[in-house]
């Protein structure tokens, strides 16, 4: 028997880069359908790909609704400023969570640890999971590089550096982003709990969204920030996107639990590339190995009690393609996804198609398999709460350093999952 599970926030991200996958997985059973706009929900109850898990009367119009449904798990992909409260009331209900990232996006940074520490309390108290819907986690070089370090084949950390460059005018335009998100009941409310926040002197920063950035060398370590110092670069030219911002580029540097230093680089305010990969990456540098640009450098080092200089190692050097990189996902899974992906295409059609992961490099199938199986087999996911507050609580403390002009900070940690 499979899990049952409901999505909250259907709009242009959740359902429509989510809702077919979580649908479609083969350990679903049954699936809900919740959101304050009547006409998102309508959208998918009509569309014919959910009426073999969908039933009218679980359609809800807001959260207090669908918690006090049945489901056994919810995935909330609602506006990133009611991430965390509402997570905590869905564990609170008995649900298993799914949260869009960040975990929390609001100017307070005290705030923003203190919901942090709720969440991992309430996950503690109520025995329900949460998994941080985090991309870089599955993104092919995340994948690949954890499988190295598990083998060993880094050798010693010694650095590594996250970046993402997400200028507010480039391919996915931050001003159009910003506008969406205040249209609609929820939009309105938060106009209003802004206002609040700047009155009292919160500005916010790119640093408070770094999850992009930290998790690749967090996840990829295995090892958690104790030192943060980092420097903002204020707009100069009175953008109004900025404006209610402290900083709108900030890059900060970290003293690891595992004794190597990370650099991450958030930005707002300086043009990338046109392709969006070439903005979201991070590297690892270790005593024997190294990842860099989808690029895999290995030095096989010689007996330091006996080299001989005759027969020096030679680095070896190998170029890696997303598909090199990515873990299998079990054929049943890869299957239903191809469906979910491609439903203008016949069952026949599907069976000469090769399965290509999809969305933020590949990430979103991987994303959606690894939450249901976690619910399914009652264990902690792999962007458990614990893991992902160690990415969110970077960015906040290096934000409270750049406010600090560059002050060296501790970095709270609340330990491993349990």
């Amino acid at each position: 028997m499979g899990i049952s599970l409901g999505l909250v926030g259907l709009g242009s991200f959740g359902g429509g880069s989510f809702a077919a996958l979580f649908k479609s997985h083969p350990a679903v059973d049954r699936i809900g359908l919740c959101d304050l706009e009547p006409e998102r929900i309508a959208k998918y109850a009509d569309n014919p790909f959910f009426k073999d898990k969908f039933n009218p009367r679980d359609a809800y119009g807001s959260l207090d609704a669908i918690c006090k449904a049945d489901f056994d798990a919810l995935v909330i992909i609602t506006q990133p400023w009611l991430h965390a409260p509402q997570c905590v009331q869905a564990m609170e209900a008995g649900k298993h969570v799914y949260s869009a990232v960040p975990i929390i996006s609001i100017p307070d940074d005290d705030e923003i640890l203190g919901w942090c520490d709720k969440l991992i309390e309430t996950s503690r108290k109520t025995g329900m999971s949460y998994m941080l819907g985090e991309t870089t986690f599955y993104r092919p070089q995340a994948q690949f590089c954890r499988r190295k370090a598990a083998a060993g084949q880094f050798g010693n950390f010694v650095y590594a550096e996250g970046e993402y460059i997400h200028d507010t005018d480039s391919w996915c335009n931050l001003r159009q982003v910003s506008k969406s998100r205040s249209i609609g009941r929820a939009g309105q409310e938060w106009k209003a709990r802004a206002g609040e926040y700047f009155r009292r002197g919160c500005r916010g920063g790119p640093m408070h969204y770094p999850t992009h950035s930290t998790s690749g060398p967090v996840c990829v370590m295995k090892a958690h920030a104790l030192k943060a110092t980092c420097y903002g670069y204020r707009n100069q030219d009175g953008d109004p996107a900025h404006k209610n911002s402290a900083f709108s580029n900030e890059v900060a540097l970290f003293k690891m639990s595992n004794g190597a230093s990370v650099r991450i680089a958030e930005m707002r305010e300086t043009p990338g590339s046109i392709d969006p990969t070439e903005g979201e990456i991070f590297r690892v540098l270790g005593t024997r190995g190294t990842f860099s640009m989808n690029t895999w450098f290995r030095t096989e080092r010689p007996d330091y009690n006996n080299i001989d200089m005759k027969k020096l190692p030679t680095p070896s050097v190998t170029q890696l393609k997303p598909e090199d990189m990515f873990d299998p996902l079990p054929a049943e899974v890869q299957n239903a996804f191809k469906a979910a992906m491609h439903q203008d295409k016949a069952p026949a059609d599907l069976q000469n198609m090769d399965f290509v992961p999809g969305g933020h490099g590949g990430s979103h199938p991987y994303l959606v398999h690894e939450f249901v199986d976690a619910v399914a087999n009652r264990r902690q996911p792999a962007i458990n709460i614990w893991e992902a507050a160690r990415y969110m609580v970077m960015g906040v403390m290096a934000h409270k350093s750049a406010l600090k002009d560059g002050e060296t900070l501790d970095v709270p940690d609340w330990g491993d999952a349990p």
